[in-house]
């Protein structure tokens, strides 16, 4: 095709080359080489300016985030260039909604020319290679979806012979130095994986043989690996009880190949999903076990036998609210008993609690009423700077108004008295099985006060209706009950808190910061 370009003066041309492992498999006449050759060959011909050249060299045309590609949309942001030229539309990209997104939206609204060499497509003209380009952008997705889907199914044939078709080998592990798809035993990390186990059998916890190997400066799997961290965290470089436990269960350390515990979304997507164990594929005695079958399964045993004995979650008002102010991530909750042998809740930096003598964060250690206490006293002044009571007043009396027309109390009290003598029976069936042992006494007295405490709510609400039924009081009088009512218990309401509080922070030094939803509410506090 004859491409028009009127004045070459006008243009900052970028040459993208795109070459992938399955495009070398049509021969050279994709090679990088090629490419280049032919684009150069038109900006000579055209006697345009080229600012610079643009080449991903193995990278997929599904993946839009290769680093040259990024550079040379970089440059379009600095209005370095405004045209790009490709040898053709699959050199640009294989996925055809984002291809279709370049050349429909972004490279017009950034008004770049786009020219594809052998498909006649030029966005500078009006042509009919450029109407049927979208078809061009589906074909050349079809063709890498059916790619994906031969790369797929070459893949789970390995894995179902035992190959290894994994990036990297599992820690203690390492690449066979000639066999392809076989992984060896690394003399070098295997010594601490023994350890490992042999602290699990031990009976040491998961969290502890995590402290002792960060407490002695031995390397993580990642960083003996070497592996690039996109983005640092207050763990990282350290050992987990997460990455102990999950080694201490990986058959793989007993000679067995396990492949497939993930599977990715689509070919077009990076992300990965969990798979169930039963659609793993494990195939035995492929390589040399470093673990005894054993110690494996005694270990895994100890691990099981451990579950039940985790520390239960405990239910408080600003649970999911309060976060470390200088890590940044969410604090823990433990229990302590005081003098008296009472249950006393504390919060505790979950970094600190979990890295103790890394000295990635400090304790941070408060009792949870305390800043429970705090928090609604600020939540009060800011709530009663904002509400007028007499504003509530109105709408309490109409709401009062309503409900005295269509009122029967009757199905509500019936309801009541079911509700209460249901608690009581349950309430009788908790202390029959705290006393037979069935249930534990922590477990009973948490139960038994909650239950109490709805119990009492609901005798209170049915005392309430009977003395309406009895002498009922005027509207007025009613209207104003509720509004006091109203803002009596709203700041003690989760729902409530929950939509007014985005995070509560607290310092090493024992500050509480409170940061509201809303930009009128900060103002206020």
């Amino acid at each position: 095709m004859h491409f028009l370009i009127s004045d070459p003066t006008d243009y900052r041309a970028a040459l993208y080359i795109r070459l992938s492992k399955e495009d070398e498999n049509e021969g050279p006449s994709q090679s990088v080489t090629n490419q280049q050759s032919l684009l150069n060959e038109f900006v000579q011909q055209h006697r345009l300016s080229v600012y610079d050249t643009y080449i991903d060299d193995g990278w997929s045309g599904t993946n839009f985030d290769r680093p040259d590609f990024q550079r040379m949309i970089g440059d379009i942001e600095a209005k370095k260039v405004n045209m790009v030229i490709t040898k053709d539309l699959s050199r640009l990209g294989r996925d055809y909604i984002m291809t279709g997104h370049y050349m429909e939206r972004y490279f017009p609204e950034k008004r770049v020319r786009y020219i594809s060499l052998l498909d006649g497509i030029d966005t500078g003209v009006e042509s009919t290679a450029n109407d049927i380009t979208p078809f061009r952008a589906i074909m050349n997705d079809m063709y890498a979806k059916d790619i994906s889907k031969k790369i797929k199914s070459v893949k789970r044939d390995k894995q179902r012979k035992g190959q290894f078709i994994g990036g990297k080998p599992l820690y203690g592990y390492k690449m066979h130095p000639t066999e392809k798809n076989k992984i060896v035993i690394d003399e070098e990390a295997a010594p601490t994986v023994r350890r490992i186990f042999a602290m699990a059998m031990e009976g040491m916890s998961c969290r502890q043989i995590a402290v002792t190997l960060n407490e002695e400066g031995v390397l993580s799997p990642a960083a003996y690996a070497g592996l690039t961290v996109g983005k640092r965290g207050p763990y990282t470089g350290l050992w987990s009880s997460e990455r102990i436990s999950d080694m201490l269960q990986n058959e793989t350390y007993i000679g067995s190949m396990v492949q497939g515990r993930s599977i990715k979304i689509s070919y077009k997507s990076k992300k990965s999903l969990k798979q169930d164990r039963e659609n793993w594929v494990i195939v035995e005695n492929t390589h040399e076990p470093l673990i005894d079958k054993a110690a494996f399964e005694k270990v895994r045993l100890l691990l099981a036998s451990r579950r039940h004995t985790r520390s239960r979650t405990y239910d408080f008002l600003l649970k999911g609210l309060i976060f470390c102010h200088e890590c940044g991530y969410p604090m823990a909750v433990i229990n302590r008993k005081n003098a008296a042998g009472e249950d006393r809740l504390f919060f505790i930096c979950r970094t600190y609690q979990r890295f103790t003598k890394a000295g990635v964060c400090t304790c941070h250690s408060i009792k949870e009423q305390v800043v429970t206490e705090a928090v609604l006293t600020k939540v009060r002044e800011v709530c009663e700077a904002c509400l007028d009571p007499k504003k509530l007043q109105p709408i309490a009396a109409d709401a009062v108004e309503k409900a005295r027309q269509a009122e029967n109390h009757e199905a509500e009290i019936h309801s009541l008295h079911g509700k209460i003598d249901s608690m009581t029976a349950n309430l009788d069936k908790m202390y029959m099985d705290r006393l037979s042992g069935l249930l534990a006494e922590a477990d009973f007295g948490r139960i038994y006060q909650r239950v109490k405490m709805e119990r009492s709510s609901l005798e209170d609400k049915l005392k309430e209706l009977e003395s309406q039924k009895e002498s009922p009081v005027s509207t007025e009088e009613r209207a104003g009950e509720l509004v006091r009512q109203f803002l009596d218990s709203a700041y003690t309401s989760r729902e409530l808190l929950v939509s007014l509080i985005e995070r509560v922070e607290l310092t090493e030094d024992k500050q509480i910061i409170i940061k509201f939803r809303f930009r009128e509410l900060e103002a206020i506090s």
